[in-house]
């Protein structure tokens, strides 16, 4: 079969075009091919192709833009299909308009807009039947209001001649609106455009805005013509959405088990819904069980990327009224955890999980022919099997460091079909696991089933790691760095960094099999999420590493990342001297600045005299991974946290790191190295030519290498899922993110407190790009309340310049400023407003908390924070109270008019 591809894009020169064709064979592999395309003209590009025998196959295609340095952009129309069975007999030429990815009307198509957010928009039309036609004109248009559809009117009788009440109405057909016309008697090139029509009211609605669109060709017998054109360009209004974010452990109805639970959800979407509300924002679900302590409350430290956490489950719901007698004996615990002011983490999964453990042994029996729960274990044992296989080892060693199990420390796929099989003597151990987790599916894709039913969607959250005691590291250690650890530079929160603890990825040995960890992990989200924020998506482009013998993030440095070569110090007329930069500079000045009346005791202790005529650390405390085992293992009551805060000081005190295996040629600057004691002790000149150097490794260098690192994972994996995808885009962000961002639709986080500008102290609202989410703060900062009562100056500012007031600032947030800051996010020209429940409390004097730190969720400075907080009122409470859903309901509705 031969197509014609026609391509309207005009390009720069040096760049080239080609359209990549995959035919889709049922049972068989999909052949994919890239095609050149020729210049044509300055409208058009070309490109003949001939697909041998593709009679009963599906073809689905794309066009490659690549630029003059060789990079490549797809474009964003996943849409254009060929039914080659219904073609038969024909040549055919397609007429394409190029459609940019980062196009804001992309957005609609995706999962929660098209199956919730505007399902009731779809207007159904009927097509005349058409046994012969020579030209198909398939257009989009995601924002007509019910009842309107497509037209098309042209200069010929065919297309109505220009005259209103001859216009020919599209049909939908997928994501399409579509008709077909046969035009063998008319001149070519047809003038034309598209309008949207009222079916209700069987009226004209409105014609495109802009120069009629033109077809040149001709309707020869034997060919037969399609033609994709894109958006309809008339002028819509902007959809705008506002929603409310809460953990769910946070959550509290009247009848948690002293933990928000997946039912709750239902709750949440009921009160969000009488708000005027679209979107409930959850943090990860996944299990987080290492070590079943409070440690475990961290949501990030997942130990499978799959699982979903047990302290989530609906305890009632899963006995039913057959074992309710089970959960009669628990009702007084679950109401005593229930009226606490905190989550207690452990106590709850304690009795959460041996009440599961009861209900099982009652119902196993039942789940040995259950079609439903057999086809919810064929569909996941890819991730399951594995998964449980690891708990039971995890319990049975008390560790979920697996490199000290006495037996499957190394995972091995045939071993663990052995060991998980039925007639293994603990198989019931590990079919606990598939019954707890097929639970857990069960009534989160109820509560996403009934929020969509309301019209409200789910957005989840991606971490940006894998717990490195955990099943993902278990499985396939290969896809992680195990020697690196991931995490944050120092900011404003956190003046020493973050360490994160997580392996970084092998980003090289993901992309050898096309991603498919990421791929099954969002196809596993998608099950219950409509759309996902991406926490850290800085870490695409690049990840700050910290060594595995490190403690304090600030000892990272950026992978990938440019390093400074040998000769580039030469170069710069800088003396090289390799331990100076990279060893720890240690004086008795430095001692007594860190350690005060302790220097001696620690000069004895943790250091000894160098060659140079300073110190350096003896063997057993060269690394703060020494030093912290070593004060690990003190007596209580002898630990000083100052002297290994100080330990740690002085091992940071560095101005640069070696690259691993570059035998002292490369280097990357520590972060803030012009502010360390080891750089101030430098002479004038050396300081200037290391701080121009400095300037060049993080702001000059790296910027375009960063990019290219990002667009080899992000296009791939943006093309995995059709749920939408938000980046959390916040931190030391390099110049090149904002405009891959753009490029492939990826909504930004924007913060008012947090200018992505560093020359202005807020964010302006009113400048947010449409493809944005907005929010007063985040789970990993302070509320608006909390936030008011930390710095007056700061507030003082924010009084004046944002809100336009010329009083002093009150000491406190009241609650006409809490409104006023909400307002702010609504009316900004965002597509979504996002609030922290807590936020909203703070506008109602009946639901606001005395003290604002209470509510606050997390602390990023603190790596060993324990996250506990939960609402202080039930749902049920905040549902019948109706005066803060209504107020907002009003001002959402007013921000959208």
């Amino acid at each position: 079969m031969k197509i014609n591809f026609y391509l309207r894009f005009h390009t720069n020169f040096g760049q080239k075009l080609s359209v990549r064709t995959t035919i889709l064979q049922p049972e068989q592999d999909d052949v994919i091919a890239t095609h050149p395309m020729q210049y044509l003209n300055d409208q058009f590009w070309q490109a003949p192709v001939t697909l041998n025998n593709p009679e009963q196959s599906t073809i689905r295609y794309q066009y490659i833009l690549t630029l003059e340095d060789g990079s490549q952009i797809i474009d964003g129309e996943h849409d254009r299909i060929i039914e080659a069975q219904k073609i038969k007999g024909h040549e055919l030429q397609v007429i394409d308009t190029w459609n940019a990815e980062g196009w804001f009307e992309n957005v609609f198509y995706t999962i929660p807009f098209q199956q919730t957010l505007l399902a009731d928009r779809v207007t159904k039309t009927k097509e005349k039947p058409v046994k012969q036609f020579t030209h198909q004109f398939k257009v989009k248009a995601p924002l007509l209001k019910k009842d309107e559809a497509i037209f098309i009117i042209g200069n010929s009788i065919e297309l109505g001649n220009w005259q209103k009440g001859q216009e020919v109405l599209l049909t939908r057909e997928g994501n399409w609106w579509s008709t077909k016309l046969t035009l063998a008697n008319e001149s070519f090139p047809l003038a034309y455009k598209y309008g949207v029509y009222d079916t209700a009211e069987k009226e004209f609605v409105k014609l495109e805005d802009h120069e009629d669109r033109h077809l040149p060709g001709n309707a020869s017998e034997g060919l037969l013509t399609v033609v994709h054109d894109g958006f309809v360009r008339c002028s819509f209004p902007e959809w705008k959405g506002a929603g409310t974010a809460i953990p769910v452990f946070s959550l509290k109805s009247k009848n948690s088990f002293g933990v928000g639970e997946f039912t709750d959800i239902k709750l949440l979407v009921d009160w969000a819904k009488e708000a005027g509300m679209k979107l409930v924002q959850l943090l990860p679900v996944n299990d987080t069980t290492a070590t079943r302590t409070n440690a475990d409350s961290y949501p990030y430290a997942a130990i499978s990327a799959f699982a979903l956490h047990p302290i989530y489950i609906n305890l009632d719901k899963v006995a039913g009224k057959a074992q309710a007698a089970i959960m009669k004996g628990l009702k007084k615990k679950g109401k005593q955890l229930n009226d606490l002011p905190q989550l207690d983490y452990e106590q709850v999964i304690r009795f959460k999980f041996d009440a599961l453990r009861e209900l099982y042994e009652a119902q196993k029996e039942d789940y040995l022919d259950n079609p439903d729960f057999y086809a919810f274990y064929q569909t996941n044992k890819h991730w399951l099997v594995p998964y449980a296989a690891f708990s039971h080892l995890r319990d049975k060693n008390g560790t979920s460091d697996f490199s000290q199990w006495k037996t499957h420390s190394v995972y091995n796929k045939e071993a663990i079909e052995k060991y998980t099989s039925p007639k293994a003597k603990h198989y019931d151990e590990i079919m606990l696991y598939y019954y707890i987790q097929y639970h857990l599916h069960l009534q989160l894709k109820e509560a996403a089933t009934y929020a969509h039913k309301k019209g409200v969607i789910v957005k989840g959250d991606i971490p940006i790691g894998v717990y490195r005691y955990g099943c993902d590291a278990w499985v396939e250690p290969q896809l992680y760095n195990m020697g690196m650890q991931a995490g944050a530079p120092p900011d404003d929160f956190a003046v020493k960094g973050q360490n994160w603890g997580f392996p970084t990825y092998n980003w090289e040995k993901m992309q050898q099999d096309g991603f498919l960890w990421w791929r099954q992990r969002f196809e596993q989200m998608s099950n219950y999420f409509d759309a996902f924020r991406i926490d850290h998506i800085l870490g695409f482009f690049r990840i700050w590493s910290i060594p595995i013998d490190a403690v304090e993030g600030i000892m990272g440095y950026f992978v990938p990342a440019i390093p400074v070569h040998i000769n580039e110090f030469g170069e710069r007329g800088i003396r090289f001297d390799l331990p100076r930069f990279t060893k720890p500079f240690i004086t008795d000045a430095i001692l007594e600045k860190v350690f005060g009346n302790k220097a001696d005791q620690v000069k004895e202790q943790f250091l000894q005299a160098s060659q140079r005529g300073t110190y350096e650390l003896k063997e057993g405390f060269a690394t703060q991974r020494q030093v912290e085992q070593h004060f690990s293992q003190a007596a209580p009551g002898e630990t000083d946290a100052a002297v290994r805060e100080g330990l740690y000081d002085l091992i940071s005190n560095v101005i640069l790191f070696e690259e691993k295996g570059s035998a002292g040629s490369r280097f990357h600057f520590r972060i803030n190295a012009d502010k360390t004691p080891s750089f101030q002790h430098l002479e004038g000149q050396t300081q200037h030519q290391l701080r121009d150097l400095y300037h060049d490794y993080f702001y000059r260098r790296q910027d375009g290498f960063w990019k290219e690192e990002a667009m080899k994972k992000l296009p791939a994996l943006k093309a995995a899922t059709n749920m939408l995808v938000c980046g959390e885009d916040l931190g030391m962000v390099p110049h090149s993110v904002p405009a891959v961002m753009h490029q492939l639709g990826i909504l930004s986080l924007e913060i008012q407190r947090m200018p992505k500008d560093p020359h202005a102290r807020f964010t302006k609202l009113s400048r947010v790009p449409y493809l944005s989410v907005v929010t007063p703060s985040t789970h990993d900062m302070s509320t608006i309340r909390g936030w008011w009562e930390e710095d007056k100056q700061t507030t003082g500012q924010f009084f004046a310049q944002e809100l336009g007031q010329l009083t002093e600032a009150p000491a406190a947030c009241t609650e006409w400023i809490s409104k006023a800051i909400v307002l702010q996010h609504l009316h900004s020209p965002a597509m979504w407003s996002i609030f922290q429940l807590q936020d909203l409390f703070g506008m109602d004097e009946s639901l606001r908390v005395e003290d604002p730190a209470v509510e606050r969720i997390n602390i990023p400075a603190d790596s060993k924070h324990y996250w506990g907080y939960r609402m202080h009122v039930t749902l049920e409470h905040l549902i019948k109270e109706k005066a803060l859903s209504r107020e907002l309901k009003a001002h959402i509705d007013a921000s959208n008019r």
